[in-house]
């Protein structure tokens, strides 16, 4: 859906190529052209998320750098001007944030690009980086660019028999994409085709380009199909986001298919998306990554609880050998350590411990 500034006073202020040119864009605006920004919206406007939004950098705080469409990193220098996206964040471990009413001094509360009104932040990381929303974009119709119209396009069906493994945790920086990214290597290694997809969090490549690095192709994230982040989406857009990563992936007839879920299960999105009947049906094994040993064992028994295919533990845990050895005697599930996810056999013992068997490489 195209959003436009309907109000009388809205204004309109004609973008100058080289001022573009010269701005930094972020990550989770890599899908669109900057040949399409043409003006600035001011003025009685009130951002959504998603929404393009060219700001000014006014004081640097805990994001120092500003991730590109390409991956790097770029220093972030006072007075910058940079092409983000409004959203929402959820993150434990940094900043809650939301997308401000108005369009006024707000932060960067993601480096991947991500605009925001701090509402909380963790005591051990620094007040976000400042900055100041110059006008949202819009383009040579005067339509303010949103994130929602330049996603993936949308497949009714998956046609594939692909295997599909997920991955998800206890908490923020529990092991999850690690505990993904050796996974996707073992498979690798073992001759396989795999794609990989991010299904929830905050839009940042870091996690993706890890996957490529393995060797997944392809890999995307819930920013491909038009969600700055997923914090506070629906269920019905957390199922289509869902069913649409599965469905764009399995179009590629891959042996295996791997889907990170981002947080822990307490968190609300987290537990939406694994309470879903297309999550239960489509899913055929979860590897669940913990920081300790004790939340090894309450994340296993939740997911047995809701009858869930939970076959092995991994993460930050398995760091320790005594907190590994701890999670083995609690755990009635393996506990994996990095060096077993990349063996080339890691698919042999995947099969052997599927709930319902299915043909790989076949």
């Amino acid at each position: 859906m195209t959003e436009t500034a309907t109000l009388t006073d809205t204004k309109y202020k004609k973008l100058k190529p080289s001022r573009i040119e010269a701005a930094k864009q972020s990550y989770v605006t890599r899908n669109i052209s900057m040949g399409t920004f043409h003006y600035l919206v001011t003025n009685n406007v009130s951002p959504q998320s998603g929404q393009l939004v060219l700001a000014r950098v006014d004081r640097i705080g805990q994001h120092t750098r500003l991730e590109l469409p390409s991956g790097r990193r770029a220093t972030l220098f006072v007075g910058d001007e940079i092409v983000v996206s409004y959203g929402n964040r959820y993150a434990p471990d940094q900043f809650l944030a939301e997308v401000p009413l108005l369009l006024e001094e707000c932060q960067l509360v993601a480096s991947g690009g991500i605009a925001g009104k701090v509402i909380a932040k963790h005591g051990k990381v620094k007040n976000a980086t400042k900055i100041t929303p110059l006008g949202l974009i819009a383009d040579r119709e005067k339509k303010i660019i949103n994130l929602n119209r330049y996603s993936l396009p949308t497949l009714t069906k998956s046609s594939s028999l692909s295997l599909i493994l997920a991955v998800t945790g206890s908490s923020m920086n529990g092991g999850k994409t690690t505990t993904a990214v050796n996974l996707i290597k073992g498979l690798i290694n073992a001759g396989l085709k795999v794609s990989a997809a991010k299904v929830t969090g905050t839009g940042s490549g870091l996690d993706s380009w890890k996957m490529i690095d393995a060797g997944a192709y392809p890999v995307i994230d819930f920013t491909d199909f038009g969600f700055a982040s997923t914090y506070k989406l629906s269920e019905k857009q957390l199922d289509l986001i869902l069913m649409n990563q599965i469905n764009f992936l399995s179009s590629y007839n891959v042996d295996v298919i791997v889907i990170e879920v981002a947080d822990g299960l307490a968190q609300e999105e987290t537990a939406i998306i694994l309470n879903l009947n297309n999550f239960s049906k489509h899913i055929d094994a979860i590897f669940f990554a913990a920081a300790e040993s004790m939340s090894a064992y309450s994340g296993t028994q939740w997911l047995a609880e809701k009858n869930l295919p939970i076959i092995a533990v991994s993460g930050a845990l398995t760091a320790s050998p005594l907190s590994t050895e701890e999670a083995r005697s609690l755990c009635t599930v393996p506990v994996l350590k990095s060096s077993d996810l990349i063996r080339r056999d890691i698919h042999q013992w995947i099969l052997k411990h599927l709930p319902i068997k299915k043909m790989l490489g076949n």
